[in-house]
């Protein structure tokens, strides 16, 4: 198969959603034109974006919801269940441990681990904290999430890495390294408001044009 572009994943991802939500409003059929617009693109990109894993639509009719819907949970993997561990247990893992959409969507956290003897034992959910040291013995997890302390972001990697974990969220704010075979993904919170920041920062700056100008 074609290299398939991370922007073009992620575009797939927004398809799924307005497939849910067009699906929940008990709509039958979508165009391309009705994607696209829904996602401020083009309907030759949508087209071309599904073109890479097959034919779907039909022409002048468009799209079956449900159908497309399938194929690109399909396409995405979320037509199976990850098991995935958290490490930290601090405000930012907790969250993400309350929040109930991951196992809606296939991803089930079977695991949390930190360090702090004061989490250890503690329950979260459905799952109890256990010591970061017993983490190369949790067999059967694919995907691990780094919610910890910067400076112990690259030695928790690692250790995913170790217990076989092929694929890594990482909320710490710091780069990692990952060996070729592991997929990494960063999501740096700061940075996004940092972003964010910039822009408000250079619109506030902008000198008004005076009347006539």
């Amino acid at each position: 198969m074609t290299k398939i572009s991370e922007s073009t994943v992620r575009r797939l991802s927004h398809y799924y959603r307005v497939l849910e939500e067009v699906a929940a409003e008990g709509q039958k059929m979508i165009s391309s034109h009705l994607l696209a617009e829904r996602e401020g693109i083009t309907s030759a990109q949508v087209r071309k974006d599904l073109s890479y894993f097959g034919s779907f639509g039909r022409r002048g009719l468009g799209y079956n919801v449900e159908h497309l819907r399938t194929e690109i949970r399909a396409i995405l993997g979320l037509d199976r269940r990850w098991k995935v561990a958290l490490v930290g247990a601090g405000h930012i893992g907790a969250a993400l441990l309350a929040y109930r959409g991951f196992g809606d969507q296939g991803f089930d956290v079977v695991a949390v681990f930190d360090s702090n003897p004061e989490r250890i034992g503690q329950k979260l959910g459905d799952l109890v904290v256990q010591d970061i040291a017993k983490l190369p013995e949790c067999e059967g997890v694919e995907m691990g999430v780094i919610a910890t302390p910067v400076r112990a972001a690259q030695e928790v990697a690692d250790m995913l890495v170790g217990a076989g974990v092929r694929g890594i969220l990482n909320f710490a704010p710091r780069k990692l390294r990952v060996p070729e075979g592991v997929t990494l993904r960063n999501v740096d919170m700061t940075m996004e408001f940092e972003s964010l920041s910039f822009v408000l920062s250079q619109t506030r700056a902008r000198p008004r044009r005076r009347a006539g100008e």
